[in-house]
């Protein structure tokens, strides 16, 4: 799942607006973080479903965000 997809979901609950930044932005103003943030590492739980038959039973991220509990006041 994109970056994107996750701050749009978060500035649409907090009323804000989500802008792109350059790499050496995202570096100055998270520091390391931004280094681990652009690996492209694609994963899948599927490996994990199958070894302990583990089933996702909530929400994916994105439809568990827009349900707002993380926002209140």
């Amino acid at each position: 799942m994109p970056f994107l997809d996750i701050a749009e979901a978060i500035g649409r609950n907090l009323n804000l607006p989500v802008t792109s930044i350059s790499p050496e932005e995202a570096q100055s103003h998270f520091g390391l973080f931004a280094l681990f943030a652009s690996f492209d590492v694609w994963v899948s739980s599927a490996l994990t479903q199958q070894r302990f038959g583990w089933r996702p039973v909530h929400p994916a991220l994105i439809p568990d965000l827009d349900e707002g509990h993380y926002f209140k006041d």
